[in-house]
């Protein structure tokens, strides 16, 4: 009886993870994907950084019974499945699900995505950190759009080719915590200049653009949460600190620029690391705040009516 009964309790574990961190969601909560795998997987990805959870219990849900609740708490960084890229060493932290296997990725033609996402009533904005929600991902290639928080709201980001670069704001910070949002993409991928990919907000149009949607084969998507640059956000609280670091230790002309830009929360990557290391010692203890958001209605299809609540 008592085999039996691990045989029962290991099927079930087994059709909501799978194994190689598999994630098999509800159809309350998402629809139109194979397959889905954790961003991080074995000790790396934590049991709070993702979870199925249930109205009933006093969780916030879209349109059901069930939504998808995404924690990051400071320290939640790791290695990837093959060990090639390491989160820690990058100033990143994440929790994020995948459609990036063989069976979700997108090579061209036209799809429709949609999303709710929820932030809390305490959500706070933690500019100059970044705080990635979800992007559109490239196999052997950078992201071609990005959902992120700026300093000003919940934005989309894009990204195709070396020099491209256009950013628009889709919900203010101010009405962010508290309220769900809901969000349409119609896109056709291409690498030709008939491409487009358009943002709808609570049925509201938002963000037009025409033109190559990628640059490399394949196209995949990712949502969750992805945390970037946490040492801007230390080096930002702590900037008398690094005043005192840099008399003591003197500095260079790159290490200045990059301090007085700070101030205004504008600070590349790789030197706010330089900048980190050498002056963490004068530091005060900083906790950068858990960040937690919820997703529901996660849908990708080929026609608009397959989108769940945008029927």
């Amino acid at each position: 009886m008592k085999k039996l009964l691990g045989i029962v309790v290991l099927g079930l574990l087994w059709c909501n993870v799978g194994s190689a961190g598999v994630v098999k969601l509800p159809k309350d909560t998402a629809s139109g994907y194979k397959k889905l795998f954790k961003s991080l997987t074995g000790k790396y990805y934590k049991d709070h950084g993702m979870q199925v959870v249930n109205r009933k219990d006093g969780h916030p849900v879209r349109a059901g019974e069930q939504s998808i609740r995404f924690e990051v708490r400071s320290g939640d960084c790791g290695k990837d499945e093959q060990g090639d890229w390491g989160d820690c060493k990058n100033d990143r932290e994440r929790h994020e699900l995948s459609g990036g296997k063989k069976n979700d990725k997108m090579s061209k033609g036209e799809y429709w995505f949609s999303w709710s996402v929820y932030f809390p009533k305490d959500h706070q904005n933690l500019y100059p950190l970044s705080n990635n929600y979800g992007q559109f991902h490239q196999q052997g290639g950078p992201p071609v759009f990005m959902f992120k928080e700026r300093e000003y709201g919940y934005s989309v980001v894009r990204t195709i080719g070396d020099i491209d670069y256009d950013e628009r704001k889709l919900v203010d910070k101010k009405q962010m915590p508290g309220n769900w949002f809901d969000i349409l993409i119609n896109v056709k991928w291409t690498k030709k200049k008939d491409g487009f990919f358009n943002v709808w907000v609570n049925d509201e149009l938002k963000y037009v653009y025409k033109g190559p949607t990628k640059t490399e084969q394949y196209v995949y998507q990712k949502f969750g949460i992805y945390r970037t640059g946490i040492t801007r956000y230390l080096n930002y609280k702590n900037l008398d600190a690094i005043e005192k670091c840099f008399e003591e230790k003197g500095y260079t002309i790159e290490e200045n620029g990059a301090f007085f830009g700070l101030k205004g929360k504008k600070i590349r990557n790789k030197i706010s690391i330089q900048l980190y290391n050498k002056c963490k010692d004068y530091y005060e203890p900083v906790d950068v705040p858990t960040t937690i958001v919820y997703f529901d209605e996660v849908r990708k299809r080929k026609k608009k009516e397959k989108v769940g609540i945008f029927n």
